[in-house]
């Protein structure tokens, strides 16, 4: 990982999903990653190191990963940034699967729809790029920062998103991982949406779903 970006991680409610806070050193601007839910410990972060949220980045529209999206966005006036596939799932309980035994989750509408190849920028010259991966939902995307990669529920540490859900196509998903991220450089750390950090070589080799023979 470039040494000018510090990567901290969250694990929030009960799917522990992960939330990630990035920063650029030398500046105080920051971008958040999938706030699944309000956490005292997130908000004491950010204040703390006097950051400044330029950006909320959803990878994906299931309620695991935007139960924060208002409460993060309101306190710090990030701009959030969703796919346009997946865009109405933020204000719909039942497309985000909220409605479904959880508590409802409503958010208000993004501010900033993405498409693939979409860049957005802070901390001066640090690029964001938008990756699409449908599969786990239609407008599931990862996010590409220098040589790092949020992959959200696409690819995980020897496993992948789940397909059964509502939106889900197996298929799609294997092509995204074969097709997008495994076209990344092997030496690209993996920070997904549930679980512990790995890199494209690594699922190259083990992932038993995606394993190139």
């Amino acid at each position: 990982m470039r040494n000018d970006l510090d990567i901290k991680k969250f694990s929030l409610g009960r799917l522990q999903a992960n939330c990630y806070i990035v920063s650029a050193k030398g500046s105080h601007e920051c971008v958040m990653i999938d706030p699944g839910d309000f956490a005292f410990e997130i908000e004491s972060y950010l204040v703390d190191n006097d950051f400044s949220l330029k950006y909320i980045l959803i990878t994906h529209g299931h309620f695991d990963h935007i139960g924060g999206v208002d409460y993060f966005r309101d306190k710090f006036g990030a701009k959030v940034c969703v796919s346009i596939d997946d865009a109405a799932m933020l204000t719909n309980p039942a497309m985000n699967l909220s409605e479904f035994g959880f508590e409802k989750i409503i958010s208000k509408d993004a501010d900033i729809l993405l498409m693939d190849g979409d860049n957005l920028s802070f901390g001066g010259d640090i690029i964001i790029t938008t990756i699409y991966t449908p599969g786990h939902t239609p407008g599931g995307v990862c996010y590409k920062i220098e040589d790092v990669c949020f992959t959200g529920d696409t690819l995980f540490k020897e496993s992948i998103g789940r397909t059964d859900l509502p939106g889900g196509d197996f298929n799609e998903i294997i092509n995204s991982i074969k097709n997008k991220l495994f076209m990344l450089p092997d030496t690209t750390l993996v920070f997904p949406g549930h679980g512990d950090m790995t890199t494209i070589k690594d699922e190259k080799l083990r992932n038993p779903f995606v394993r190139l023979l």
